[in-house]
């Protein structure tokens, strides 16, 4: 019953160069591409509405978004949910109301053209507000109807204070679902369907959530550092810490080419890979250290490479049983459960790959680094002539 025999004897050392130099190159385009390209924000992170649509009828997820185009929905992005005979679906629109910056300009300019207003304030995208001030009372459902005109649908017009005889009013625009639901109704003629909920995120929210994602990655991280540099030697820590780093790199590289929706879960997928990476590299290092006392004299990679492969039946049964558990999500999963399953296999894989090929072989540098300090004349030869 035994997949790998009980004594292997695997060069992994030996290769450590070639795979620290495309680990870098790969490292480097994925950070590079963050940079330029950027992830493909949900809307937990850019902000927007977000509804789940059930239809009574058989439809694709294309003709959703198409409809959703022909109807004029900024950004729309759809996503299938549960089975495919259940036809629910995830529509996401970016902004939270109908208020966009031309809409704006246009109801700046309706405004204005009215004789008794005297002042219109900038518009409050984000939130979907507009003030202005006018020197005489309004009829709102008029002044409603002239703004409505202008292309935005308006939630509600109403009255906020008076002062030395000028009035002061602000519209209040209407949601994206109110837009959604006619647009689609008139663009997937007999399609008829409920919208189950409708979430909002605000940008403001979106960029806190984001960076306090970042933060907890960061903090996490430093949390694992400290903890291995105090339980084991000040030059594991390092190798650890960038085995970290790499790992969520590569993970973050699964967003940026598939062009899956960054969000709250990958936040979660990322601080899950972040403590399954430090567990396999830990169980490395703790046989690292027991070769290190029962093989007194021998050179560094030559340790490492006999606790690599008295750990290798271990590590490949432990990825291989996480793994299986992850295909079972890929095959059955939809949606974010999908998305979280592909990404935490990318997770396990280079989180086993890491801990022999990138925090070993910089343990192995940095101990190099100070034997060659060490060494009885080495600064006398750095320091003569040539």
């Amino acid at each position: 019953m035994k997949i790998i025999k009980h004594k292997t004897n695997i060069d992994f050392i030996g290769k450590r160069r070639p795979a620290l130099f495309l680990s870098s190159v790969l490292n480097l385009a994925i950070i590079v591409g963050v940079l330029v390209v950027g992830f493909n924000y949900g809307v937990d992170f850019a902000g927007g509405t977000m509804m789940e649509l059930k239809f009574d009828n058989n439809i694709t997820a294309e003709q959703l978004r198409e409809a959703a185009l022909k109807g004029g929905l900024n950004d729309p992005s759809v996503q299938g949910i549960g089975a495919a005979e259940e036809h629910d679906f995830l529509l996401r629109l970016g902004g939270m109301t109908q208020l966009t910056p031309e809409y704006a300009a246009a109801a700046d300019k309706a405004l204005r053209a009215l004789p008794e207003v005297t002042d219109v304030r900038k518009a409050d995208v984000d939130n979907g507000l507009i003030t202005f001030r006018t020197k005489a009372e309004l009829n709102v459902e008029e002044v409603k109807k002239t703004i409505v005109a202008s292309g935005a649908g308006v939630y509600s017009v109403y009255p906020i204070g008076q002062e030395n005889g000028t009035f002061d009013y602000q519209v209040k625009f209407a949601g994206m679902s109110e837009k959604a639901v006619p647009a689609l109704q008139k663009n997937l003629p007999g399609n008829a369907f409920k919208v189950l909920r409708t979430d909002y995120v605000g940008p403001a929210v979106g960029r806190q959530l984001r960076n306090k994602g970042i933060m907890a990655l960061v903090w996490a991280s430093l949390a694992i550092l400290i903890y291995v540099a105090f339980r084991f030697d000040l030059k594991f820590g390092p190798g650890a810490l960038v085995a970290m780093v790499h790992d969520v790199v590569m993970v973050a590289g699964y967003y940026l080419v598939t062009r899956r929706e960054f969000n709250l879960t990958s936040i979660a997928v990322l601080l899950t890979v972040l403590g399954y990476s430090i567990n396999d590299t830990i169980v490395v290092y703790d046989r690292i250290r027991e070769e290190m006392a029962r093989f007194k004299g021998k050179p560094l990679p030559e340790i490492i490479n006999i606790a690599v492969n008295e750990t290798l039946s271990r590590t490949i049964l432990t990825s291989g049983v996480t793994a299986l558990s992850l295909v079972g999500l890929l095959v059955f999963g939809v949606g974010e459960i999908f998305d979280f399953a592909a990404a935490m296999l990318t997770g396990i894989v280079v989180g086993t790959y890491s801990s022999v090929y990138i925090a070993s072989p910089l343990t192995i540098w940095l101990d190099e680094r100070a034997h060659h300090k060490d060494a009885p004349g080495s600064s006398a030869l750095k320091s003569k002539p040539a």
